[in-house]
């Protein structure tokens, strides 16, 4: 019913005339992915939530003797900046869902440095 496979001079997989994978992409000849690469919004989210976890841990690190309004302060910002630049990248292309959930995970971090600041303030 099909042809046998065979491979020719060059490694490629054969079904007859028809060239069935190729040793460097082990995909079918006729399976040829015609996509660019695309952001999608969990990897803008996932940045998002990483960077912030590790600034706002550097921020309260640093200012952990410090007067509570300062960390609280430069969490602050630093979730603002954060925020817009994940905004910028294609967050506000992204649907109602992920918007939600990357506004709710930063601002949930941040209360943790607001707590955390708010006894010594």
């Amino acid at each position: 019913m099909f042809p046998d496979k065979q491979e020719d001079e060059d490694g490629d997989v054969m079904a007859g005339d028809r060239r069935i994978a190729r040793p460097d992409t082990a995909l079918p000849d006729w399976h040829n992915p015609d996509t660019s690469y695309r952001p999608i919004p969990i990897v803008w989210f996932t940045a998002a939530f990483l960077v912030q976890s590790v600034v706002l841990l550097a921020i309260s690190v640093v200012f952990s003797h410090a007067n509570g309004i300062l960390p609280i302060a430069f969490g602050i910002s630093a979730t603002w900046v954060i925020g817009r630049k994940t905004w910028d990248r294609g967050m506000k292309n992204a649907s109602e869902r992920w918007k939600a959930a990357t506004i709710w995970v930063l601002l949930i971090q941040l209360a943790f440095i607001v707590l955390g600041a708010s006894d010594r303030l």
